[in-house]
């Protein structure tokens, strides 16, 4: 049985160029489908987000119409509200990367709000990836990536295959024009080599111990490739 480490965003808002504050959190599917995977294969899930605060769920990422239906929807809140750890988590501040088999990042915008420029955070998915443990970040969780640094001040993610949620699906989703920066800019920029899919189908790229995936739907087939890692 291994233990895995879910970091979510702590941030309930993504601040727009125009300074407006967007309300968003962690995307439902994204913490569900990989907590369902993981827990059939019998291992055990903690939660952790900047300074334990207990985490926002996009109110979007409940509708039935982004969950194939009503049923769908009930399915994805009956697993967030059987997630103890999404009520208590502990604080990223806190965590010893020794205790876990492996790190896990969902998305949301969240994400491109606080572990984007989060220290402690940069530091934590920097040791996972210098570990060799397995090390998934879905959607806009990637985010997250741009707040690592190796000693030289460089990414460690640079000449990484990896991917994120893409400028054509944020543009479609209707945010593109109003961000500050895009996620797939940023990580191009940072050095990586960003692997771009067909929008919103499932995506995933492996590298290493580094699994991404690029949207929601990506999430479970990306739990799946973090446990063949694991076994």
């Amino acid at each position: 049985m291994a233990k895995i480490l879910f970091v979510l965003t702590g941030a309930d808002h993504w601040t727009l160029a125009d300074g407006t504050k967007h309300p968003t959190g962690f995307w439902a599917e994204e913490v569900a489908s990989p907590y369902e995977v993981f827990r059939a294969a019998g291992h055990d899930v903690v939660v952790a987000t900047p300074g334990g605060v207990v985490p926002t769920v996009d109110r979007g990422s409940l509708a039935p119409e982004v969950n194939g239906g009503e049923e769908g929807a009930r399915k994805v809140a009956q697993t967030l509200a059987a997630i103890a750890g999404i009520q208590h988590p502990i604080a990223l501040e806190d965590v010893a990367l020794d205790e876990y088999d492996a790190v896990f990042y969902p998305g949301g915008h969240g994400p491109m709000e606080d572990l984007a420029v989060s220290a402690d955070s940069g530091a934590l998915l920097t040791r996972a990836l210098r570990s060799g443990r397995p090390l998934g970040v879905v959607c806009h969780g990637p985010a997250a990536l741009l707040a690592a640094r190796d000693e030289d001040g460089g990414s460690p993610f640079a000449g990484y295959r990896l991917t994120g949620f893409t400028n054509v699906e944020e543009t479609q989703a209707g945010l593109a024009g109003q961000a500050k920066w895009l996620l797939q800019d940023r990580l191009v920029e940072l050095g990586a080599d960003f692997q771009e899919g067909e929008p919103w189908a499932p995506h995933v790229v492996v590298d290493r111990n580094l699994v991404t995936g690029q949207n929601p739907a990506s999430s479970a087939p990306l739990a799946a490739a973090l446990l063949e890692k694991l076994a």
